[in-house]
């Protein structure tokens, strides 16, 4: 499988600015599809809701990983699930550049039993945030598969950040 990610340990200044050099838009914040918030802070930790692969609202990667749906496929499901969690982060805080480290990722990989390369769909995801963040974006994580996940969907992932202050 080929990589689609540029990873350097060593990003411009700031996760907003190395945004633009990367030519990353954002989109929008997504809403939450039920009864839950899409994030809660509590100190300098913040702790956003399960996303998925959409885009206006819309499931962009629908299926299985390994069946219906390539390694490469999922990775790039997981990468545009990172861009709607930065999306709601940024929200959240003001800036990606209050992030002083991403702790934490919770992955969930739609496949079928016998799957067993959920690490390499999560890379997605993980790549995007070393690509952010440097250093700070590497974190602790979890690939596990589900057998059905909301909508569809592909991936989906959880994400616990700390940001520089309580404010």
């Amino acid at each position: 499988m080929e990589k689609t990610s540029r990873i350097e340990s060593h990003p411009p200044a700031g996760a907003e600015e190395r945004l633009v050099a990367l030519g990353i838009e954002l989109p929008r914040a997504p809403m939450p599809a039920a009864n839950y918030v899409t994030a809660t802070r509590s100190g300098r930790l913040i702790f956003l809701a399960g996303q998925g692969p959409m885009r206006d609202g819309k499931v962009i990667h629908r299926g299985r990983v390994g069946t219906e749906l390539t390694i490469e496929e999922g990775y790039q499901a997981a990468r545009l699930t990172i861009l709607n969690s930065l999306a709601i982060l940024r929200q959240q805080a003001g800036s990606l550049d209050r992030v002083t480290r991403i702790l934490k990722l919770l992955a969930w990989v739609q496949c079928d039993r016998g799957f067993h390369r959920e690490h390499l769909v999560v890379d997605g995801a993980s790549d995007l945030l070393v690509e952010v963040f440097g250093e700070r974006g590497r974190h602790a994580r979890s690939a596990v598969s589900a057998h059905d996940l909301p909508f569809d969907i592909a991936v989906e992932i959880e994400l616990v950040a700390e940001l520089d202050s309580d404010r």
